[in-house]
């Protein structure tokens, strides 16, 4: 009697031990996550702000036909680590994803060309703070939130046609419905998406293909972060005189 107890109490410790494994390794995977995106929003920020301070480059890229290349390149490489990261390896997709930071940055220096420190300094903080309460809900709730995540999406599929109609109407009503939905959409998103990374690991095998997620991952919230930032910017900034 005292031997099947035994073997009880080995099953279950064993049980305990293997969820303790995975509970760790997810933790590591995470803060791989989360480093990678601080570190591309460190370099976006250093980015930007060398453009901004520095007359000179300043004028080249915005006093240029190349503010189109700091525009639209950053997109270009989201869907090269979309579509392509399969084909690429660790090492590629990682330079990859610290050029489209960079570029990202001095995309961004606009905002800093344009509005003021300190308003900016307010929207990222406030930004940080959403950003932050979002994702952990998103880790620790219980509740599957694949149905929000469909809702967003379509959300977000909507303000890119209204941002895209907004080229040719030109009508300041549409800008602020957009910026304040995409405030509303990347904020759900956030929540959305860590969970749908942390699924990730728990569904992934090793080696190259969790780095490879891990980078997708971190730059799915980078993604997140900066449109949230972006638009409380737009929607409290001070400009500059």
């Amino acid at each position: 009697m005292a031997f099947g107890t035994d073997r009880v109490l080995t099953g279950t410790s064993v049980r305990y031990q293997a969820q303790d494994v995975i509970d760790q390794g997810l933790r590591s995977y995470m803060l791989n996550v989360y480093n990678l995106m601080g570190a591309a929003l460190a370099l976006s920020g250093i980015a930007a702000i060398t453009v901004a301070q520095y007359e000179p480059l300043k004028q080249l890229i915005f006093g240029t036909p190349l503010v189109w290349v700091a525009m639209l390149a950053p997109i270009g490489l989201v869907l090269v680590l979309s579509f392509g990261i399969e084909k690429l390896s660790y090492g590629a997709a990682q330079m990859v994803f610290w050029v489209f930071a960079v570029l990202m940055g001095v995309s961004l220096a606009s905002l800093l060309i344009t509005f003021t420190g300190a308003s900016i300094a307010r929207a990222f903080f406030a930004t940080a703070a959403t950003f932050g309460a979002m994702s952990l809900y998103g880790y620790t709730t219980k509740r599957d939130l694949t149905g929000m995540g469909s809702f967003l999406m379509m959300g977000l599929f909507g303000i890119i046609i209204a941002s895209l109609l907004n080229i040719f109407i030109g009508s300041s009503a549409l800008q602020f419905a957009v910026t304040v939905l995409s405030v509303l959409i990347f904020t759900g998103l956030t929540a959305y998406d860590t969970q749908k990374i942390k699924e990730m690991y728990l569904d992934s095998d090793a080696g190259d293909v969790m780095s490879k997620k891990a980078l997708m991952g971190a730059l799915t919230l980078y993604l997140d972060f900066i449109n949230i930032f972006v638009a409380l910017v737009q929607l409290f900034g001070e400009k500059r005189e």
